[in-house]
């Protein structure tokens, strides 16, 4: 009885053999039915033949970076002349900010021209030849490198970028031309500070106000040995920028015998012993509010900040930079105490761009 279907009926010749050639003669590897099919022939572009569309791509390019300088340039403009509240309708979005539409339509274009421009360079005139290569270890060895970089200056000069001096120069503007707006952005942290921190409401002729009772100060008002707080005059509590002025003109006033008195421009800024000093701690700001009678020291409560009141407000002890500024007073016509100008230098704490 015969043994149909077994293994001996199967004619050696119909095995696989180690290396099979497939009928569009691509080898196929022992155990793999499968033929590498390879890479298809490569297909030419209109650019690779024909100077002149090539030419057309790289115009195309160029136009492409100069509408994203432009654009940026346009960014730049915008933020400088859309007031930050107008509102226009802009058919289909509504009512807009005038200034949000102009920014972000004009940096979306930058950005886009300069992708739109290097993605059409790519395509249609660096080399779009398909390389297989073999993998390696992630160590790359001595040979390998230099196949690499030998690589990079072909890829160089297929792109053009040397030979093509528009799309290089163009693409160089379009470049350094974006970073300017969020470098224009920056103007969003906040208002200029101008000269703001070196002046404050006092002023020729402002009164000394008590800060307690809202009245103009007479010298007879401030006994020996008294601490007293003042503003000046004009500035009221229910203010809108009372916070802000006060805590830049807030001072506070003592009376001193004016032998006591060691600095002599202290007591030549002074009237009968009456010094006024800025009451803005010079270390971080803090409000100095405690005086000791008979040392003439100030001391500020946040980190013991002491200061001598009949020595030029120098710091004797504490963490403050320098000595509390001081406002020169007088007596007005009238008999009362008076500013005679502002602070000769900024209060409370330093600042890098402080002269």
């Amino acid at each position: 009885m015969s043994e149909t279907g077994s293994n001996k009926d199967v004619s050696q010749e119909s095995l696989p053999s180690e290396q099979a050639t497939a009928h569009d003669g691509a080898v196929t590897p022992a155990g793999n039915p499968f033929a590498d099919p390879g890479l298809p022939p490569h297909q030419p572009r209109i650019q690779d033949i024909d100077e002149r569309a090539a030419k057309r791509s790289e115009r195309t390019v160029a136009l492409l970076f100069v509408v994203s300088m432009l654009a940026t340039i346009g960014f730049i403009a915008s933020y400088v002349v859309f007031p930050i509240d107008k509102i226009v309708y802009i058919f289909p979005f509504g009512h807009v900010s005038a200034l949000n539409f102009a920014l972000g339509l004009t940096l979306g274009t930058a950005l886009f021209c300069i992708g739109a421009g290097a993605v059409h360079w790519a395509r249609t005139l660096m080399s779009d030849v398909e390389i297989a290569d073999e993998r390696h270890p992630i160590g790359a060895e001595s040979e390998a490198k230099a196949t690499v970089m030998a690589d990079f200056r072909q890829g160089a000069a297929e792109s053009g970028f040397g030979r093509r001096k528009l799309l290089r120069n163009t693409l160089f503007g379009a470049v350094a031309l974006v970073p300017l707006s969020g470098v224009v952005l920056l103007r969003d942290l906040g208002p200029l500070p101008g000269d703001k921190l070196r002046h404050t409401l006092w002023a020729k002729g402002k009164l000394l106000v008590n800060q307690n009772t809202n009245e103009p100060l007479r010298p007879e008002d401030i006994p020996v040995g008294s601490l007293t707080f003042v503003k000046p005059e004009g500035l009221e509590e229910d203010d809108h920028e009372f916070n802000v002025e006060i805590a830049k003109a807030a001072v506070m006033v003592v009376r001193i015998q004016p032998e006591d008195i060691k600095d002599k421009k202290e007591l030549d800024w002074s009237h009968e012993g009456i010094v006024a000093y800025s009451r803005i701690c010079t270390h971080v700001g803090c409000p100095v509010t405690l005086y000791e009678q008979s040392t003439h020291h100030v001391l500020c409560p946040c980190h013991q900040s002491t200061f001598d009141m009949a020595d030029g407000a120098r710091v004797i002890f504490g963490p403050a930079g320098h000595a509390l500024p001081q406002l020169r007073i007088g007596v007005n016509q009238d008999g009362y105490l008076e500013a005679l100008g502002d602070f000769a230098e900024p209060v409370g704490p330093s600042f890098w761009e402080r002269g």
